[in-house]
């Protein structure tokens, strides 16, 4: 039954896998076909059975949309979103490029700033830096990398171009859904994964492993590596806790930690106290270290910074790499790759309008209504217009907002983001997506094959974020000459 061409009906936008004609794209074409085979009680089937197995796992994530801050499974769609390998290896190359020059841009930062006193990053902007930390000043961690572990949101709009809406350079999150939407589709189409057109991201826990023992102060010994967490009522311990079982890494509050008078950085064990050489921080800098940054801080390590800037121990990300995780910077990143690589962007940004210049800023207010306008600082989807969704009195209260303080926001128009096929009830629906690869970087760079693709899940929302009630697909990055998928 060709029930997929006869029931599922795409949105006016580009659709990642059908074409505006309702035929399958090359690469995507055998899984239309495949999906054919089944009908519709076959795929309920084998939703539930991947709901049964999120449960079973553990997968939560908080939704702080809902009252009471909801700690709920994680949604999960198993329609996978399909990119072909030749559109891939242009995006893995865009993304490697973005990181290695957003790092030799968060170093000069903090060493000779020659980017600002060559006039092509503005002094004003750094002036208002809400992430940058004056206690890292003059720091030069190995291989002058600060962002170890980013992750970069990519969207396709209605033409087709794929574009960076975001980098995520302090703690980003994500990584560990991508690695269980795997497992979990792998049990429910072991069919589809006999044939190696299905590029593998199980590699992953093993290069972010590498990655963080490549930063040891101790190199001619076995690195020791621990996750430092919040704790278990953190949105995202799931992650903190799976990454540190896949990598052997000890998973530890602040409170376990302690830093002697020599700087060094031990953790409390069962056996006594264990040097720590890497830490992999998943709280954000106010919190990292009492000592230099919020002086109540209840989660992070006293004397820390300390141990860091003596090179005795190791922080991933290294604090203040935030200073590039800020929607204005975002917008002279071109810039910035041209700078330091004397290259052109491999992947273009989504054109941004910032607010702290005057003509961009009188623009913005006369097309509230056609604009996202979003804070410097913000994340997660929070504290952001989206201007034809928005009521007038929203729209009035952002303009209040920008004239107050125009530095902290930019506004990009609304694009009409792909959308994929997602299993609602009986039938598919077209949703909104977004993608986000994670990238690493210490003595080597390394993207994961594809990464977490995102889905709104109500009808018409643009809003993917999994902290507001957004879902997730498993992302396949398949080769157009490769073997159909079994029929």
């Amino acid at each position: 039954m060709d029930w997929l061409r006869t029931h599922y009906q795409q949105q006016i936008t580009h659709d990642e896998l059908v074409d505006e004609n309702a035929r399958p794209r090359r690469a995507a074409a055998p899984l239309f076909n495949y999906l054919n085979t089944l009908d519709s009680s076959e795929l309920q089937a084998r939703r539930q059975a991947a709901d049964a197995s999120i449960l079973a796992m553990g997968i939560t994530f908080t939704v702080y949309s809902e009252a009471g801050n909801i700690d709920r499974a994680w949604p999960f769609d198993i329609i996978p979103r399909i990119l072909s390998s030749s559109e891939w290896t242009r995006i893995e190359e865009g993304l490697k490029q973005r990181l290695q020059a957003l790092n030799l841009f968060i170093d000069d930062l903090y060493n000779d700033q020659r980017i600002v006193a060559d006039g092509v990053f503005p002094a004003e902007v750094l002036e208002g830096s809400r992430n940058f930390r004056e206690a890292c000043r003059g720091i030069h961690p190995p291989f002058g990398v600060w962002a170890h572990i980013c992750g970069s949101d990519l969207v396709r709009d209605a033409d087709g171009t794929i574009y960076v809406l975001e980098d995520n350079l302090r703690v980003p999150s994500g990584v560990s859904y991508m690695l269980e939407n795997r497992q979990i589709m792998k049990r429910l189409f072991p069919e589809l994964f006999k044939s190696s057109i299905i590029r593998p991201v199980d590699d992953y826990p093993n290069r972010l492993y590498e990655t963080l023992a490549a930063l040891s102060p101790r190199p001619e010994e076995k690195p020791v590596l621990a996750v430092l967490t919040p704790g278990i009522y953190n949105s995202a311990y799931f992650e903190h806790s799976y990454l540190a079982q896949q990598m052997g890494a000890y998973l530890a509050e602040g409170t376990d930690f302690y830093v002697s008078k020599e700087d060094i950085v031990y953790l409390r064990t069962i056996s006594g106290l264990q040097r720590v050489d890497v830490i992999y921080r998943r709280i954000d800098d106010d919190y990292l270290d009492p000592e230099v940054f919020f002086p109540d801080s209840a989660l992070g390590i006293p004397g820390l910074l300390r141990a860091w800037r003596r090179g005795n121990v190791a922080i991933a990300n290294a604090p203040g790499a935030g200073v590039a995780d800020d929607k204005v910077v975002y917008a002279f990143v071109p810039e910035i790759i041209r700078y330091y690589l004397d290259a052109e962007p491999i992947i273009p940004n989504v054109p941004t309008y910032l607010c702290m210049r005057e003509a961009d800023r009188d623009y913005v207010l006369s097309h509230l209504a056609e604009l996202v306008v979003k804070p410097a600082n913000e994340s997660g989807g929070y504290g952001m217009l989206i201007g034809p969704r928005a009521s007038q009195a929203e729209r009035d209260r952002f303009a209040e907002l920008i004239q107050a303080n125009p530095r902290n926001y930019i506004a990009q128009p609304t694009l009409n983001l792909s959308t994929a096929p997602t299993l609602v009830d009986d039938h598919l629906e077209a949703r909104h997506l977004d993608l986000r690869p994670f990238i690493l970087q210490a003595d080597k760079l390394y993207v994961t094959t594809g990464g977490l693709t995102r889905v709104a899940m109500q009808p018409g929302s643009l809003v993917v974020n999994s902290s507001q009630g957004g879902g997730s697909k498993d992302t396949w990055i398949v080769d157009e000459e490769a073997p159909c998928f079994p029929e």
